[in-house]
Formats: C-alpha cells, structure tokens, sequence
C-alpha cells in the first residue's frame, strides 16, 4: 500500500516527466472539441448531479461541451476502466468519488489498477453522508435507530449505491460501531436506492447528500444523522452520528480523474477551470446547497487525499470482510 501511495503522488506531479517536445505539442489551445465526462453511475444520484453541475461550468468557462456519459456498474469500476483505456489527451474525464478509494481494496481483480491508471486532475467537494430512513419506520432518533434494529435483528434492510460504494461503508461502520445486525441491498446507484426507500421497499439508506437533501426537506425521507465529525451547514438541525456512536466518522467526495499521461497543460488548464469556479458565487451557493464544502487544491492535494482514503477504507473492507457483487 506505501508503494502504490507513493506511486500515485507522484503521478499526481509527475506530468512535467513528459519530454518537452511532447509537452509543447499539448500546449495549444484546449479543449478544441466536446469532452466527455464518465461518471460511473446512473442518471439521479450523487455522482450524476456533481458532474453535470461542474460540467455545465467547464462548458461555460472553456467553451466546448463537456457531455456527461453514464457508465454504471461494479462499483463505478466500468466506468473507471473506460478512462483508464482512453487516450490520454484530456477529452475523457472521470468523476472521482469514494468508491474509488474503496474499490482498491475490495476488489481482488480490476481489468485497471486505479493508483497507477488514473491521474488526478482536482478535488471538486467533500459532504457528510446523510442516515435517511423511510417515515414508517418508527424510530425518529439514532438511539431509538440503534434499539429498533437490536429488537428486530436482520428484519432492517440497509439499501446502499451498491457493493463497495460510500454508502454501503458508512452502513457497515455503522452496523461493526454500534453493534446492530441489518440485511444490506444493494442497488446499482444512489437513484434506484433512493426509490425503492421512497417506497418503503428498504427502511435505511446511508445516502449522499446531494441525491437525498431535497427528499429530506419536502418529509418524504426522515434524517436522523449525518456523518461527519461536525454538524453539516446545509442540514443545522441534524446531529452527527458520532453524538450517539462517539468515534464514528465517514464522508464522501467528489473530484476529476484522467487518464494517466494525460500531459500536464490540459491537467492544469482543468485544475484552473475547476478552482475557478469555486470563487463563482452562484456555482458555489449551489454545491453548498447540495450539502457540500468545496476542496479547492492541486493534483497533488487531491492525489494525497485519495491515498489517504484508500488506506482508512481498506482497514473497514478487511474487518468487516466485505466483498464485491
């Protein structure tokens, strides 16, 4: 693992490796035709809204389309492995998330290996998950959560994005921390989750906070937590998890990838575009709406926090045993 860390901040800043006749030949203008932007999960969920959020910016701000291509599947690893095997020339971009970090660990075999294949480009948020139930589950608070699911073990589903993802994690430290037994389901994005615990199909959802806020605010979803250290700016009146499970931490975020080799004018360009927008005052009020704080940095801070994340997650995949699909 301290390997691959090192390995991958340095792809983070090892751009200027590339010969300088390649580099001067990537310094013209760019983009100078549509991008597309692979996000690795359905239309609907979390991912999905970040990415058109900061595509419809890019488009504006560099002006080409940056049309946002739904790859769902295996954790986000389909669409993972589409970037991975494009060409390296800044028109095919990846929404990084926290199943990317998870995803290194919980899968034994990966047609891509994410920490050599994947170069980072810019963190984009970092939000709490939010612990959303369906409003016919009688508990209104965590410690009431907490006794409902120890007087009806293995009767609660947990939905979750699927296998691996933020969602599924943040349950599973949940279930390991505070010592309850829930049957996890697992769907194939934030959006299918959402409505089958719309519709009482599921009872829990550790969920992000983007697809969820707005069913949250309407009633048509009770939140109990959030799950960062802190209490979330969007959502003032929710506790945290760790006020009733203390040590409890968990988050998701959001960021752009590339392919590596992807030379280091186009990763600054969209390194630029992207911070840019982050002082924009209505781009910003938007991601904060969404339940996010926006992480402005270098390829390299976003490369350090993702080694981070993989190392924190891989200790709960192992402990909790999970596996994938």
């Amino acid at each position: 693992m301290k390997l691959a860390r090192r390995s991958f901040l340095h792809l983070a800043a090892g751009a200027a490796a590339l010969p300088a006749v390649s580099r001067m030949s990537w310094a013209q203008a760019y983009p100078t035709r549509p991008v597309r932007w692979i996000v690795g999960a359905p239309p609907g969920g979390a991912l999905d809204i970040v990415a058109r959020l900061m595509g419809q910016w890019l488009s504006e701000r560099l002006g080409q389309p940056f049309v946002i291509e739904n790859r769902p599947g295996a954790g986000t690893n389909i669409g993972t492995e589409a970037v991975a095997k494009a060409p390296p020339d800044g028109y095919t971009l990846l929404l990084i998330s926290t199943p990317s970090a998870i995803n290194a660990t919980l899968y034994e075999k990966l047609n891509f290996n994410f920490i050599r294949d994947i170069a980072p480009v810019a963190t984009i948020t970092r939000q709490p998950f939010v612990m959303v139930v369906n409003p016919s589950v009688p508990a209104k608070t965590v410690p009431e959560f907490i006794a409902y699911a120890k007087a009806n073990p293995g009767q609660i589903n947990m939905a979750s994005a699927g296998n691996g993802t933020g969602p599924h994690v943040a349950g599973e430290l949940f279930k390991m921390m505070a010592g309850v037994d829930m049957v996890h389901v697992p769907y194939r994005g934030s959006g299918p989750a959402l409505t089958d615990l719309l519709g009482a199909q599921v009872q829990v959802l550790f969920s992000t906070m983007p697809s969820s806020i707005e069913h949250v605010r309407s009633g048509k979803l009770r939140a109990l937590a959030v799950t960062t250290a802190t209490r979330a700016e969007a959502l003032p009146d929710i506790p945290t998890v760790a006020d009733f499970v203390p040590g409890y931490e968990a988050s998701g975020w959001y960021g752009v990838g590339v392919p590596k080799n992807t030379p280091a004018e186009i990763v600054d360009t969209l390194n630029k575009a992207i911070n840019a927008g982050f002082a924009e005052s209505k781009l910003k009020a938007r991601l904060a709406d969404l339940g996010g704080t926006v992480l402005a940095g270098s390829p390299s801070d976003f490369g350090k926090l993702i080694a981070d994340e993989t190392e924190k997650w891989a200790k709960v995949v192992k402990f909790a045993g999970l596996k994938p699909e």
